[in-house]
């Protein structure tokens, strides 16, 4: 009968819900979620909160943290009508923030998880953030209020003080970081009926309507705390029924969200037949899913979790795989509820399915039915800055981990792989410390490889100092040349690249998006015109004029472009925050000698050598940290920031209690919680606000420099 419901529901577009749940480590999350399928009828009761239904890996229930995300799919009624709540329960730790990243462009909506005595912490700000960034609509759930009126026994009154100063902080993160037209139109509100509280713990909740039909005041919510009697506010206000009721109310459908989702993540023509049937969410259009997790399921192989954006879906179906480039034929489709897949006959678009049978599809490809232009790309506000080089224990099974570390990296794109197949090293970078660890586990016990690891390597970055002379790239047989200026990039572009709101990519002659974004920029049309790349940072101008066989290499010099940005000359390092320009090329009439074997080493020669006359350097990882700690231990922490190059940027105290920003550079931060725990006697804890790349200090930049080099085995002129 479920499964019919499902079937059913799935069809009416309009009864549809997508959305996330997302907060700050610890603040509750994976509780509120357990207790949302226990109302729905998918877990009982008294399990919720302990069974973690939504963690399906062992070093989930080890650690007790979320780290990979989850799909579920749920009825609920309101009113006597039933909804499809298609739900993604996704990780806190910053470690596993891509994941938050990635499911972000499956959902419409997403409730923000806030703990009512810890406030709005770094990793609340960054989930915002990342709603906002794929224009996810977002509603506000205060959790852990019994701790308000238990522990810190607060007034009715203080206890909603308390509120108003979290509602405003969420306000003001919307105001500062939605789009224009979305900054006050998304700020949420308790009248609105976009803010609800409660505990996940005793599974109640209360929002505004609620309170009014019900006849709840915050004098009862104390009373009952008081009378030891909140089993019964968990009956007159479920924590599931308030919500879903909230989402169903406040979140948009899918019909009316990828009206103004679309031209955010997709800059492909909207007059077109597809763009039409992508803004209309249209079944009977083309299919296109975005798929944005790889899970390997034991018995059918490798299923790709997304979005249905536009068309219908169904087993036997042919799709094209834009990165891979090629065709496939779909041998499942499915919805999940939980761990568990129910394989239906057909998907419609608006849904977050299952797909089995993509062979090769990796997070974030665009999947059709032909080619077209794809989503734009799913870019995590933070970059993997911790790596370590893994080996197999035994050389024999060398073949197998190259296999594996290929499915790790489908599985978490988080995670960077660089397979060296003749020496037999590769390297693994992550979000950080516990990431990697994360990582190198399942491969020992989930995939049953014996592995070992060196010790955390730091990837810096290369970039220049100061615009360059023009400097020649020769082709070997001496027929071709390429002349190109390097200066560094606009800081505002580089920021408005990071940031999303100019897309990286190759790109096209009319793509209005560049233009649009680069205009409110200040750039004219004609330095539009000349952009022809945007790459990890950093961006390619054609400003060439006349050059009649220019469309005929131009692919060519891009590659090369981008491998130089992959493995910069100074020590092979990946390059930023620099403007690359082909000022010139002189090619040769006769195509035979201006192929990949003559244009690849010329550009390449072309850029290193105009970098190596901007003044060339590192920057190094840098993260900004909220560390907060009894005010008696201010001093230790200070010493021990000191000590590791930090910088402390503010500090406040309230009461007893103390917090600190500071900015430290990763290379420092190796073992940085235990060494943090060891200066607090256990009571500080830190949270990452945020990461950027900084001018390594001169002094240490030769070293540096030579310990990589060293590392790399890149002899005196490699």
């Amino acid at each position: 009968m479920v499964e019919v419901d499902f079937t059913k529901l799935m069809r009416n577009q309009t009864k549809i819900r997508n959305i996330a749940i997302a907060a700050h480590i610890d603040h509750g999350k994976t509780t509120f979620s357990d207790n949302l399928l226990a109302g729905a009828g998918m877990l009982s009761e008294e399990t919720a909160g302990k069974q973690r239904a939504l963690d399906f890996h062992e070093d989930e229930a080890t650690r007790g943290i979320t780290i990979d995300s989850a799909s579920v799919s749920m009825l609920h009624q309101v009113k006597g009508n039933a909804y499809l709540i298609n739900l993604i329960d996704t990780p806190g730790h910053v470690d596993f923030g891509g994941d938050v990243t990635r499911a972000m462009r499956a959902v419409d909506g997403c409730v923000i998880l806030t703990c009512a005595v810890e406030g709005v912490m770094p990793q609340t700000e960054t989930v915002v953030r990342q709603a906002l960034k794929e224009l996810v609509k977002p509603v506000l759930f205060i959790n852990k209020v019994d701790r308000l009126i238990k522990e810190v026994k607060l007034t009715p009154e203080a206890m909603q003080a308390k509120f108003i100063k979290i509602i405003d902080h969420v306000n003001k993160l919307i105001e500062n970081i939605a789009p224009e037209g979305y900054k006050e139109k998304w700020k949420v509100g308790v009248g609105e009926g976009t803010v609800a509280f409660g505990s996940a713990f005793h599974n109640w909740g209360l929002s505004f309507s609620y309170m009014k039909e019900k006849g709840i005041t915050f004098k009862d919510v104390i009373d009952a705390y008081e009378n030891d009697n909140y089993k019964e506010l968990a009956k007159k206000a479920p924590i599931h029924e308030v919500v879903l009721n909230m989402s169903v109310e406040h979140h948009p459908n899918p019909l009316d969200a990828q009206k103004y989702r679309i031209p955010k993540i997709w800059h492909g023509d909207i007059d077109s037949e597809l763009g039409k049937s992508l803004m209309n969410c249209d079944p009977k259009g083309p299919p296109v899913f975005n798929p944005i997790k790889i899970v390997v399921d034991k018995n059918a192989g490798e299923v790709a979790a997304g979005r249905l954006f536009s068309g219908s879906l169904k087993q036997g179906d042919e799709v094209y795989l834009y990165l891979a480039k090629r065709k496939v034929r779909i041998q499942q489709v499915s919805v999940y509820k939980g761990a568990q897949r129910i394989i239906v006959p057909e998907v419609i678009a608006g849904n977050i399915v299952g797909i089995v049978g993509l062979k090769d599809v990796v997070a974030g490809e665009t999947v059709s039915s032909t080619e077209m232009e794809p989503f734009e790309a799913i870019t995590h506000l933070f970059e993997p800055v911790v790596t370590k080089s893994i080996e197999a224990t035994k050389a024999a099974d060398l073949p197998k981990l190259i296999e594996i570390l290929k499915q790790v990296g489908k599985e978490d794109p988080s995670i960077r792989v660089e397979i060296n197949e003749q020496t037999g090293e590769s390297l693994i970078s992550g979000m950080g410390e516990l990431h990697l660890e994360i990582i190198e586990n399942r491969i020992k016990s989930e995939k049953g490889l014996p592995v070992k690891t060196s010790a955390p390597i730091i990837v810096y970055r290369e970039t220049v100092g100061k615009a360059s002379e023009v400097a020649e790239g020769r082709s070997p047989n001496k027929h071709n040349s390429f002349f190109i200026q390097i200066e560094p990039l606009e800081e505002d572009i580089y920021n408005a690249i990071k940031a999303g709101d100019v897309s990286e990519g190759r790109v096209k002659k009319k793509s209005q998006a560049v233009v649009d974004s680069l205009s409110v920029l200040g750039w004219s049309g004609d330095q539009i015109k000349d952009v022809r790349d945007i790459y990890k940072g950093n961006m390619f101008l054609d400003e060439t004029r006349g050059e009649v066989h220019i469309g005929e290499v131009i692919e060519m010099v891009l590659d090369a472009f981008e491998m130089v940005m992959d493995q910069g000359p100074l020590a092979r390092e990946p390059c930023t925050k620099m403007k690359v320009s082909l000022i010139d090329i002189k090619l040769h009439e006769d195509a035979i000698h201006r192929g990949p074997a003559q244009v690849y080493p010329a550009v390449r020669e072309a850029i290193k050598g105009a970098m190596n006359k901007s003044n060339p350097g590192l920057l190094e990882p840098v993260q900004i940290h909220l560390i907060e700690m009894p005010d008696n231990f201010l001093g230790t922490a200070t010493k021990l920031i000191g000590g590791k190059r930090g910088q402390m940027i503010n500090v406040t105290q309230e009461g007893t209690n103390a917090a600190m920003e500071a900015k430290l550079p990763v290379a420092e931060m190796i073992g940085w919680s235990n060494d943090l725990r060891s200066a607090t006697e256990g009571r500080g804890t830190s949270s990452l606000k945020n990461q950027l790349f900084e001018k390594l200090p001169t002094s240490l930049q030769t070293e540096i420099i030579r310990k990589i080099r060293d590392r790399k085995g890149l002899s005196e002129n490699q």
